[in-house]
């Protein structure tokens, strides 16, 4: 009951005016009692003189007991009281209501002594004649040094004490009905108190849930009031608090899941706190599972469960490359700790470097191949120029012959300038493209054309198998001709005599893609994601001469049309390269 604030309000209030009232009623019961007894006190004296100055010329002049008892029963009926005379040395001369040759003496009562020493005696007991409590009055009758009796008037204590539990009784029917209305009272003022107490915990559990959007509007200027004002200034910048930490918080998930490293962050026992979709990615991980989990279940690799065991070794963190090996990415990882407040973990990054190892290969194996390709040419020069100056000059058909190869090794030197130079231009933007609806036919068919007496040569078949009802493509004729005549040209130089090529292409949704086949040596599996690189050339045994630039050239001249190239190839059993153009709505 005492858990809700009304009755914690009103009980107290209720208990408190009873105990008030109880002892309001206590004092003044108390005090009437005392009035009542006081006036009766008064009262009897005043009749205790009164019979005995009526009496004292009877006791002076040696009257009877016999005689005065009539008088002492004429004045009892007369007062409507216990009149009772008393001799000096304490027989009872008459008494109104009692026989008094039955009574004991009464010189040793209360009042009798009292009367003896003050001249007048009041006494309130139990009465053993009669049967209850009276208060007894009594007087010296004659000289107080030489008393001739006592006079003694007494009346039941019933009437006061009637008067008195009446009194109780009124005060008691006026607490309960003052406690009823005192109780109503306090339960309007502690509802009128708890019902704005009940409103802010109704509007603190729906702010618990998450709505902050509730507000109290205060009715009154009390603590109350107060309190509502506060609460809801509180709601305002809890609020604002909220929206600028999910503001920061968004801004950090936008963050955490487009950056392109892995973040991952665990606490000091490894179980893992937060992982981003780029971390979940390089280590093939599910972002949700593996929340809680222990770090080594998430990376589920040896060499970083070994970087994370080291990881109290320095306290500055750790940088470690590991090399997930292929086809997993080659990593760097950042291990750092942090502590924040109570908070301690660990910061690991996952830095993905294999498109950076990507490039330092092609970096290196371009280095080696351009300097293979030159070391040819540039010896070829060197051996003649050597041999024309020992004495080659002095034969001239010889030196013609000599001038000849020269021209053939600078022409290949120039050739492979101009093709680096070309691809430089296409890969820095500088080539202008020119692109214009274009029909598939007429880019394709006149490079295929110009080549075809060399495959006739080499005993080859060449086939151009177009659709009549190709859509036409967005394409600057020229250089997709430049890419048709390099396709077509490396399928010559690689497919044995007796071998056959077909050009075809087909319509796509939102594409056109020409194709190359042949049915030459093919390209090992190995070899096959790196044909488009500068200078990379599969198999040098099988390779024919050339500068190895010019899948390359093509690959960006089809990706500055917006369009993609790729091949395909069984080793030993030919290969078809594809490309791409925009279809032309």
């Amino acid at each position: 009951m005492f858990r809700h604030i009304i009755w914690r309000i009103a009980i107290p209030y209720v208990v408190l005016i009873l105990l008030a009232m109880a002892g309001l009623a206590a004092f003044l019961t108390y005090g009437a009692r005392q009035t009542y007894l006081s006036d009766l006190e008064t009262q009897l004296t005043a009749e205790a003189r009164l019979v005995g100055d009526a009496l004292a010329p009877a006791l002076s002049a040696g009257a009877s007991a016999e005689s005065l008892d009539p008088q002492v029963h004429e004045y009892g009926a007369l007062l409507n009281a216990r009149v009772t005379l008393i001799a000096s040395d304490g027989v009872v001369l008459g008494d109104s209501q009692e026989d008094r040759t039955t009574m004991e003496n009464h010189l040793y009562r209360p009042e009798v002594q009292a009367a003896l020493s003050a001249g007048r005696g009041v006494a309130i007991r139990y009465s053993q004649t009669a049967g209850y409590d009276m208060m007894y009055a009594a007087i010296v009758v004659g000289e107080r040094a030489q008393p001739m009796g006592f006079a003694r008037v007494a009346l039941p204590l019933r009437d006061i004490e009637a008067h008195v539990a009446g009194l109780r009784r009124t005060i008691f029917i006026a607490t309960l009905l003052i406690a009823l209305l005192a109780g109503l009272l306090a339960l309007w003022i502690a509802e009128r108190t708890a019902q704005p107490v009940r409103e802010l915990t109704a509007v603190a559990g729906r702010m618990a849930r998450g709505d902050l959007s509730v507000r109290l509007f205060p009715t009154t200027r009390d603590e109350v009031g107060e309190l509502t004002r506060a609460f809801n200034a509180l709601a305002e910048e809890l609020s604002d608090k909220l929206a600028r930490l999910d503001e920061e918080r968004s801004r950090l998930a936008a963050v955490l899941e487009h950056m392109a490293d892995g973040v991952i962050i665990a606490d000091a026992d490894g179980a893992v706190l937060l992982i981003n979709p780029a971390a979940a990615r390089l280590l093939g991980a599910d972002a949700t599972t593996a929340l809680g989990r222990s770090f080594a279940q998430v990376v589920r690799h040896h060499q970083l469960i070994d970087l994370w065991s080291r990881r109290g070794e320095r306290a500055e963190g750790q940088i470690e490359l590991v090399d997930l090996g292929r086809p997993q990415p080659y990593l760097q990882v950042i291990l750092s700790p942090f502590r924040r407040g109570e908070a301690a973990g660990y910061l690991v990054i996952l830095q993905d470097l294999t498109r950076i190892r990507q490039l330092e290969t092609v970096r290196r194996d371009f280095v080696s191949n351009i300097s293979h390709e030159l070391r040819t040419p540039l010896a070829s020069l060197k051996a003649l120029v050597d041999t024309l100056r020992d004495g080659a000059l002095d034969d001239p058909p010889a030196a013609q012959r000599f001038l000849d190869s020269m021209e053939v090794e600078v022409d290949a030197l120039a050739q492979m300038v101009q093709e680096l130079l070309e691809l430089a231009r296409i890969e820095s933007g500088q080539v202008p493209i020119r692109l214009a609806p274009a029909s598939v036919s007429e880019i394709v068919v006149p490079p295929a054309e110009r080549l075809r007496p060399q495959a006739e040569r080499g005993g080859l078949r060449l086939d151009v198998s177009l659709p009549a009802d190709l859509p036409r493509a967005w394409a600057d004729a020229g250089r997709i001709g430049q890419v048709v005549t390099n396709l077509v040209h490396n399928a010559i130089k690689f497919t044995p005599a007796g071998g056959k090529i077909r050009v075809s292409a087909e319509a796509r949704p939102g594409e056109v893609v020409v194709s190359v086949h042949d049915t030459g040596v093919g390209i090992a599996a190995r070899d096959l994601p790196r044909i488009f690189e500068r200078f990379y050339k599969a198999d040098r045994a099988r390779s024919g001469g050339g500068t190895g630039l010019g899948l390359a050239i093509a690959r960006h001249i089809v990706e500055a049309h917006g369009g993609r190239i790729w091949a395909e190839s069984v080793e030993g059993q030919g290969s078809t390269f594809y490309f791409s153009l925009p279809e032309a709505n």
